[in-house]
C-alpha cells in the first residue's frame, strides 16, 4: 500500500512539474494560441464544408481554411492601414496648415477665442510679475511632450513587430487546431471526471460561449461605429470615415465606448459654432449609438449565454482588466462555464 501511493504520489508531482515546464515554455505564445483557439472554433463550420469537398482531407481542408482567414486579415488591413494613414496624414496636414498661420485670422473671429485671448493676455501678465514665462513654458512642455514621443516610436515599433509575430504563430496554430482539434478536444473531453452526456454538454457550452460573446462584441462595434460614421457624414464632421472606424474600435472598450469619439466630435461642432449640429450629435450618440449597444449585446450575448446584464458587464471588465483584450472573449465564455458547473452540480450533487 504504501509503495502504490509513493508511485502514485511521485506519478502526480512528476505530471505538475512537467506541466508547469510546459506552460512556462508556451507562455510567451499564450495569447496568439488562445486567439487561434477561438478562430478555430469561429471558422470550424467552413472547416467542416471543406472537409466535405475534399472528402476527407483535413490537411488540404486546414491548409486552405487557414489561408483563406490569412488574406481576409492581412488584404483587408492593408488596405485599412493605407487609408487610415492617408486620412491621418490628411489631418496632420491640416492642423499643421492652422498652426502655420492659414485659417488662424478665422478662429480669431470666433467669440469664445476673443475671450480665450483676453483669458491669455491676463494670466501672461500676471505670471510675468512672477518672473514666469507662460508661452515659454508651453512651448518647453510642448519640446518635452514630443521628445516623449519620439523615444516611445522604438517601442512601437517592436509592439509592431510582436503583433505581427502573434498574427503569424496564431495563424500556424488555426492550422493544427482545425486539422487536430476534433481529436484534441476528444482527449480533454474524456480526461473529465464525469459521464459522457456532461462532457459533451460542457464542451459545446464552451463553443456556444465563444459565438456569442465574439458575434455579439464584433456585430455591436460595427454597427455603432456605422451609426456614427453616418452621422459624422451628415452633419460635416471632417474625417468622417477615420472618425467612424475608431468609433467601432472604442465600441468594443467596456468604459466610454464609442462616447470616446462621438463627445469630442460633438464638441468639435460646438467650437465651429454650429450649435444645432453639435446638439443632434449629441442626441443620435446618446439616443441611438449608445442605445444600440445596450439591445444587441444582450441580444446576441446575454440571452444566449442566460447571463444576466450584471455579469456580462463584470466579466467584460474583469477578463479586460486579467486578460488584455482577449479577456474581452475570455471574460464572459468564463462565467458561462462556470454557470454552467453550477448548474451541473445543483443536477447531481445538491437533492431536493
Amino acid at each position: 500500500m504504501n509503495q502504490n501511493w509513493l508511485v502514485t504520489i511521485f506519478f502526480f508531482a512528476l505530471l505538475l512539474v512537467i506541466l508547469y515546464i510546459g506552460l512556462l515554455i508556451l507562455s510567451p505564445f499564450l495569447e496568439a494560441i488562445a486567439w487561434a483557439a477561438i478562430l478555430a472554433i469561429i471558422v470550424y463550420p467552413l472547416y467542416s464544408v471543406a472537409l466535405q469537398r475534399l472528402k476527407g482531407r483535413r490537411t488540404a481542408a486546414a491548409l486552405i481554411v487557414t489561408v483563406l482567414m490569412a488574406l481576409l486579415i492581412f488584404i483587408p488591413a492593408f488596405r485599412i492601414i493605407g487609408f487610415l494613414s492617408q486620412e491621418a496624414l490628411e489631418l496632420a496636414k491640416a492642423m499643421s496648415g492652422f498652426m502655420n498661420g492659414h485659417g488662424i485670422e478665422q478662429w480669431k473671429e470666433r467669440p469664445w477665442v476673443q475671450d480665450f485671448l483676453r483669458l491669455w493676455d491676463v494670466l501672461s501678465f500676471q505670471l510675468a510679475s512672477f518672473d514666469i514665462d507662460l508661452k515659454k513654458a508651453l512651448v518647453q512642455g510642448a519640446q518635452v511632450s514630443s521628445g516623449f514621443l519620439a523615444s516611445q516610436a522604438k517601442g512601437i515599433a517592436q509592439d509592431l513587430f510582436i503583433f505581427v509575430a502573434n498574427v503569424l504563430v496564431a495563424l500556424f496554430s488555426l492550422f493544427f487546431f482545425l486539422r487536430d482539434g476534433r481529436d484534441f478536444c476528444d482527449k480533454i473531453r474524456r480526461l473529465l471526471p464525469m459521464d459522457q452526456e456532461h462532457q459533451e454538454h460542457l464542451m459545446q457550452n464552451i463553443v456556444n460561449s465563444v459565438f456569442a460573446v465574439v458575434h455579439g462584441c464584433l456585430v455591436t462595434a460595427m454597427v455603432q461605429g456605422l451609426l456614427a460614421g453616418l452621422a459624422y457624414w451628415v452633419l460635416g464632421v471632417p474625417f468622417a470615415i477615420l472618425l467612424g472606424v475608431a468609433t467601432a474600435f472604442t465600441a468594443l472598450f467596456p468604459i466610454g465606448g464609442s462616447s470616446l469619439i462621438w463627445l469630442p466630435a460633438s464638441a468639435y461642432l460646438f467650437i465651429q459654432g454650429t450649435y444645432l449640429k453639435g446638439v443632434l450629435l449629441l442626441v443620435w450618440g446618446f439616443g441611438i449609438v449608445g442605445t444600440v449597444d445596450n439591445v444587441l449585446k444582450p441580444l446576441f450575448i446575454g440571452s444566449r449565454l442566460r447571463l444576466p446584464m450584471l455579469f456580462l458587464f463584470f466579466g467584460i471588465l474583469g477578463g479586460l482588466r486579467l486578460f488584455g483584450v482577449l479577456g474581452l472573449i475570455l471574460g464572459p465564455v468564463l462565467f458561462a462555464l462556470l454557470a454552467a458547473l453550477l448548474d451541473l452540480y445543483m443536477k447531481e450533487y445538491v437533492k431536493a
